[in-house]
């Protein structure tokens, strides 16, 4: 009865791990391979023709049920659903980022220091003299914000458009590419909410490991060998490693991509604030790479916009999927920033900002190599700090009215290794004496010969 399913399953599952047997499932649903409401085979015959346990088979059908592809209905058997269902929320991001009540210094945010933003007035002193809002059928981005825009990027890109920030853009791109039991190459190491989202989506995650310098051409090559159909990555200030990725080492990754289909989808969120160059993949493999900038954190969070630039083939059916929801992003936000670009004091304070933000950086570091904890990075708003045990450090930190974010959100496979993330941007002075708490903190007590 199940013999054709067995062949297929067999032929459609490389990797006999859970998660391989998972993935390939989901895939086979997905493309339509089997219908909703089709009965699976029994846990031991899949088995048997993959020639891996019972066990194996069995904890894959349970992550197929977490996601919501397969049914268990007991004796009756195990089924397709016939609607399939999102997973879970944001289950990581809520993690990192708890309301936190009750601390005299939040490092746990992420967020900008609303001081080191650009003054406003200035740019809004156009709504006097500009009606923006006449009609629903003009262009979606404002000619001025679109120049202004092609004037920072490091390429020329053949289209571009604005959406609501940076999480609505790796939102719709993700939504547009990604489908049900799709594998998706991330960082090892990266953003919570990408991965939350990829979750929702049913995504199978290939992680890719990096070094100081970004990506591993290496795990790339070792990833693209499972077909992913998108990468997602941060190519500079990394969220929360701290990497940027110079020329050198983006040639050898489009050395690797070629002969590929992967779409590269590059999360530029701290833009201007960052400190190393902007690099883009686009530079050598224009046909495939989305550029996603962010003006958040160097103009301001509630601007909620960010740029997606790229080829038309990859950049216009996103815009044109907009049409059918919000349409376009708020072109009186898109006169403030094309303002805040173009204006030479509104430059100045984001420059500012920028070499402050770079100082705050560097005095932590400075007070912590000198107090002998580990960490890495050198650019943008936050920290990974090695600590011994990551609940010891966050609980220890917090009883001293210190909210910081544990690192095991951030991370796609545990590796043995235990890491707190602290928005080092947020930290104005003091240093030496949070140096000292955080010391002490990334000491587990618990830990067998512990000071």
């Amino acid at each position: 009865m199940f013999d054709g399913m067995l062949h297929e399953i067999a032929e459609a599952t490389p990797e006999r791990s859970a998660r391989g047997i998972a993935g390939a499932i989901s895939r086979l649903v997905t493309h339509g391979r089997f219908a909703p409401g089709t009965q699976m085979p029994p846990v031991r015959r899949v088995a048997a023709a993959l020639a891996c346990s019972p066990t194996t088979v069995n904890e894959a059908w349970q992550i197929l049920a977490r996601n919501g592809v397969l049914d268990a209905r007991g004796r009756s058997g195990t089924f397709v659903r016939s609607t399939l269902r999102a997973s879970a929320g944001p289950s990581r991001y809520r993690r990192v980022t708890p309301r936190a009540s009750g601390f005299h210094i939040d490092l746990s945010t992420g967020t900008p220091d609303a001081a080191l933003l650009p003054n406003l007035r200035r740019a809004l002193s156009f709504i006097e003299r500009d009606n923006l809002t006449s009609s629903y059928l003009d262009e979606p981005v404002l000619p001025e914000l679109n120049d202004a825009i092609r004037g920072v990027l490091p390429f020329d890109p053949e289209s571009l458009t604005v959406v609501d920030g940076a999480l609505d853009a790796l939102d719709r791109i993700a939504t547009q590419h990604v489908r049900h039991g799709d594998r998706v190459a991330v960082e090892a190491c990266t953003f919570p909410p990408v991965l939350d989202l990829l979750a929702l989506l049913g995504a199978e995650l290939v992680p890719v490991d990096g070094d100081h310098d970004g990506l591993l051409p290496e795990s790339l090559a070792n990833a693209l060998r499972f077909s992913p159909t998108v990468l997602f990555t941060q190519p500079r200030a990394h969220n929360p490693l701290g990497s940027s990725t110079p020329s050198g080492r983006m040639a050898e990754l489009a050395e690797v991509l070629k002969g590929h289909d992967t779409v590269v989808v590059e999360d530029d969120h701290s833009g201007a604030i960052s400190v190393a160059p902007d690099v883009s993949l686009s530079t050598w493999c224009p046909e495939r790479v989305l550029h996603i900038t962010s003006f958040s954190k160097s103009h301001g969070p509630d601007l909620r916009l960010a740029s997606v630039a790229g080829p038309s083939a990859l950049v216009d059916p996103l815009a044109e999927r907009r049409t059918l929801g919000p349409g376009w992003s708020s072109r009186i936000l898109q006169a403030v920033l094309a303002s805040l670009l173009t204006d030479r004091v509104a430059v100045g304070e984001v420059a500012a900002a920028r070499d402050e933000y770079a100082r705050r950086r560097r005095m932590l570091c400075a007070e912590l190599a000198a107090r002998d904890v580990a960490f890495s990075g050198s650019d943008g708003l936050n920290l990974w700090i090695d600590v011994d045990d990551e609940r010891d450090a966050v609980v220890a930190l917090a009883s001293q009215g210190i909210a910081v974010s544990p690192g095991s959100p951030f991370v796609v496979a545990p590796d043995g290794r235990d890491h707190i993330r602290v928005t080092v941007g947020m930290v104005r002075d003091g240093q030496g004496e949070l140096a000292s708490r955080i010391a002490a903190a990334a000491v587990s007590h618990s830990r067998p010969g512990a000071r």
